[in-house]
């Protein structure tokens, strides 16, 4: 079994619940026995050690999983999050406790999870550049994966903050830079994702280092980039730069539009679960099965879905289990998420089908209406509805790749249909709350979310660098 180094760090962003006055902090010392001390992996690593230091990296990058996907597929009323234990995942992430203030309900892991996976990171870079164990080409290697991994996981917070901004600059946890802002922070991930983009480039054939099988066929530096490039054109939609995006298409693995099939539209990298001691899918359950939670799938799920519709096999209706909460009165859900064969299926965090639909939208956004026609008939054929019939101007090709969106990137792992809406401004088409005299969801305002505030440890820091 491999050794997992996980970079251990009182990191004031993530770990950090209060602060009293003027307290000392310290870098903690990597507690595992079967791993190298902190300080000896800064410094002359092992190539054995480099790999613990890199799945330690897998395990963090996977680490937001859970959260992100349950809170904001709530948020955009994808799924609802029923847990008998608690009845707040429901009905605070419906919107009944306001606002979203520092210390809102269970959503820590949006924000705490990728920076300790950018630490990781970081102390992965560190300790690459500073053995004589790894050529110049290997450390080219890891510090390319570990950007690619850091743009990724920085676009978390950067997407659940809005308007607050992020730190970009965590490298010294006594010490990190100031928060920036949306379109600024955005910039520097973008950055980040190009100077691993370089990097890749000066990687030679192989990496030093191996990773699991989620990364199957993006574990050497070209295909890496590939996935790199991937992301950025994420970041560049994010950015409404959409020639960037069309760009940085063309370099990632999307294959071409015509090309496009189920198979196809399934690949890309997983985040991988193995059973003990790794753990397991977090979104398993077995179907139709009596249990005491559940992501269960929101009704205008299904209410809107066309006919014919491949994509609603990802709903799988609870004939002989209906489930209720306690949080919605008189409400019964039908149907779960039914995309996992087992709970040590991956979970899929960047898919050519996504790549397909950034294309549609970067073409509709810069005029190229013909490909972005073909784009969006790809997604509807391939899902097994007719192709597009509807109008071609800009507004109606966003609403047509809005509403695709929607159903082929369905609760996954990121606030797709949250941020698709709110990056559009029609956060308002969303369902607010469960009404329970009329039977329905209604639209409230005062229950749908911009953004989330910033956690309480970062609150605390600034107060406490600021003397108050």
């Amino acid at each position: 079994m491999k050794k997992i180094i996980i970079y251990k760090s009182t990191l004031l962003l993530a770990l950090i619940v209060s602060i009293s006055s003027c307290e000392v902090f310290e870098i903690d010392k990597v507690n595992n026995p079967n791993a190298a001390d902190a300080a000896v992996v800064q410094s002359d690593a092992t190539k054995s050690q480099i790999q613990g230091l890199v799945t330690g990296l897998e395990s963090r990058h996977r680490g937001y999983v859970a959260t992100t996907s349950r809170a904001f597929g709530s948020f955009g009323r994808e799924t609802l999050s029923f847990r008998d234990s608690d009845p707040r995942f429901t009905q605070d992430w419906l919107g009944r406790a306001l606002p979203p203030d520092a210390a809102f309900f269970a959503v820590g892991n949006t924000y705490n999870a990728p920076y300790q996976a950018i630490k990781q990171a970081n102390f992965l870079i560190e300790a690459a550049n500073n053995t004589a164990n790894l050529t110049a080409a290997e450390i080219a290697g890891v510090e390319g994966f570990a950007k690619t991994i850091q743009g990724y996981q920085y676009l978390v917070p950067w997407l659940a903050q809005g308007s607050n901004g992020i730190r970009i600059d965590v490298s010294d946890p006594l010490n990190p830079g100031p928060r920036l802002d949306q379109a600024a922070a955005l910039t520097a991930i973008r950055g980040i994702l190009d100077e691993g983009n370089t990097a890749l480039g000066n990687a030679g054939s192989s990496f030093a280092f191996s990773l699991t099988s989620g990364f199957a066929g993006f574990d050497t530096p070209a295909t890496m980039r590939e996935l790199n490039r991937a992301i950025a054109a994420r970041a560049a939609m994010y950015a409404e730069d959409w020639a960037g995006v069309i760009t940085a298409l063309n370099s990632s693995f999307m294959d071409p539009v015509a090309s496009q099939t189920t198979t196809t539209f399934a690949e890309g990298p997983m985040h991988s679960y193995a059973g003990p001691p790794d753990g397991f899918n977090p979104f398993f359950f077995p179907l139709d099965q009596f249990s005491t939670q559940l992501e269960v799938v929101h009704p205008v799920m299904i209410r809107d879905m066309l006919a014919g519709d491949a994509r609603g096999s990802k709903f799988f209706e609870r004939v002989n289990n209906p489930v209720t909460n306690q949080a919605l009165v008189e409400y019964t859900a039908t149907h779960q998420d039914g995309r996992w064969a087992s709970n040590t299926s991956g979970v899929p965090f960047i898919r050519q089908e996504e790549l397909v639909l950034m294309l549609a939208e970067a073409e509709a956004q810069t005029g190229g209406t013909a490909a972005a026609v073909a784009a969006i008939d790809a997604i509807r054929t391939v899902n097994g509805l007719a192709a597009y019939t509807g109008g071609t101007t800009n507004a109606e090709l966003i609403d047509e790749i809005l509403f695709q969106r929607r159903y082929s990137l369905w609760f996954e792992p990121m606030p797709h249909r949250w941020a698709d809406l709110r990056r559009y401004d029609r956060l308002g088409d969303l369902e607010g709350d469960w009404e329970s005299t009329t039977g329905a969801f209604i639209a409230t305002d005062e229950s749908i979310f911009t953004q989330l505030a910033i956690p309480q440890a970062e609150i605390n820091w600034d107060n406490l660098q600021s003397g108050n």
